[in-house]
């Protein structure tokens, strides 16, 4: 067992070293070799001990991603419920985690980011190092990308050639934007270390996606946050992210952006720009219904239930499928590079 003393100073290298990689735009680079395609799960808001359906969820995950083979999983965060992690010796890790997504299949990096009932508890354990030595699957930072090339070449680094062909996967600390988490009196209490002053956090955060984007060649580009852009769920659109980040998505040629916040499985396409709205939001306690008055318009698929995404993404194609608690496939998307064309298509089941 680590000591109270080297856990502190370990958290205070770990705090330090984020802030850096933050202010520096630090990226994280995978590469995917001769010819394979991009395989990966999406799960959000999860993070409940097994209850809720949650084990349910897991085993159909690892059915699939056994199928697949699948490169990582990412979280749309909400990663533990109800106020999230105490500190690193939380045994909420252990149990709402490492002792629910058991399957072989799943024994992969796993890509999370915080939602807002993550920054209710100690937010800086979720992005302790620590964690990563109890679990070494866990990968949670406020905002990092990973760039995935998808050329079929011979094995080289990445280093040594420029790949015309990549995904380029960007994840964005999405609850310091929604005003209403910073109310004073509110009846929860967040922790904002690291992210105050909040302006200059915000416009860092903007400033670093909007160049990020702009000098990106990928053929790919996905966004990931916790909250939604567009949703018809229970909280429905987050106007702070519609105002502020939505218009670099849309100038940038964004292809998708990935949520979770609403708890349940969506596609809506804008009627704006080639930006398709993703919610894997299922994990765990769902049944939460429509928001009153939605905005209808481009819903192509809302199912108010669990369930979970997959992504397969190759040099010309992606595709999504999103899975119920059952394993069914209640929706697929199917986008190319090669055509102008986009569609969706349901499954007859």
């Amino acid at each position: 067992m680590l000591s109270t003393f080297t856990m502190k100073f370990q958290s205070q290298i770990a705090v330090i070293a984020l802030l850096l990689c933050f202010f520096l735009s630090c990226g994280q680079l995978v590469t995917k070799q001769a010819g394979g395609s991009l395989n990966f799960l999406v799960v959000g808001d999860w993070g409940r001990k097994g209850l809720y359906n949650q084990s349910q969820v897991a085993y159909q995950m690892g059915r699939i991603a056994e199928d697949l083979d699948v490169d990582f999983i990412i979280s749309t965060g909400d990663n533990f419920y109800e106020d999230g992690l105490t500190g690193v010796a939380d045994p909420s890790f252990l149990q709402s985690f490492s002792q629910i997504y058991t399957a072989k299949s799943l024994q992969k990096p796993w890509y999370a980011v915080l939602g807002n009932h993550d920054y209710r508890g100690d937010v800086l354990a979720q992005l302790d190092p620590v964690l990563k030595e109890i679990d070494n699957r866990w990968h949670c930072q406020r905002s990092f990308t990973l760039k995935y090339n998808l050329c079929t070449l011979p094995s080289v680094s990445a280093n040594d050639i420029e790949c015309p062909s990549a995904a380029e996967l960007y994840f964005v600390d999405t609850t310091p934007f929604v005003d209403k988490y910073w109310e004073i009196p509110n009846e929860d209490t967040y922790d904002w270390r690291g992210v105050t002053p909040r302006d200059i956090y915000l416009r860092r955060q903007l400033q670093d996606l909007e160049k990020a984007l702009k000098i990106s060649k990928a053929t790919w580009k996905i966004v990931i946050g916790h909250h939604t852009l567009r949703s018809v769920g229970e909280h429905g659109d987050t106007e702070e992210l519609v105002q502020q980040m939505l218009p670099i998505l849309e100038e940038f040629k964004v292809d998708l952006y990935i949520n979770g916040h609403d708890h349940c499985l969506e596609h809506i396409k804008s009627l704006t720009s080639p930006i398709q709205f993703l919610t894997s939001g299922g994990g765990s306690k769902a049944w939460r219904g429509m928001k009153k008055d939605a905005d209808m318009n481009g819903v192509e698929m809302y199912y108010d239930g669990q369930g979970f995404m997959v992504m397969k993404i190759t040099q010309k194609n992606l595709h999504a499928i999103f899975y119920d608690i059952e394993g069914n496939i209640i929706h697929e998307l199917e986008m190319s590079k090669n055509h102008t064309n986009l569609w969706a298509k349901k499954s007859s089941n």
